[in-house]
């Protein structure tokens, strides 16, 4: 038995950043993954996720407008 696994919790992954970033943008997270997600993911990753998801979004939106009108 390792002991040091067993202290430190598991790290969150790229995937598991870019699910909480995309639930949160809906606003429909539940409390226990809410926890999960603050145990396991960096602030400062959560944070740039968000802002290029912000990104990515307002780009879609401005295709779809522009394929719209155009």
């Amino acid at each position: 038995m390792n002991v040091m696994n067993a202290e430190m919790p598991n790290k969150g992954g790229f995937l598991k950043l870019v699910k909480a970033v995309f639930w949160s943008f809906f606003g429909v997270r539940r409390r226990a993954d809410l926890e999960s997600d603050a145990a396991q993911l960096k602030p400062l990753h959560l944070i740039a996720a968000g802002v290029i998801g912000a990104v990515l979004f307002i780009v879609v939106l401005l295709v779809v407008v522009r394929a719209v009108v155009g």
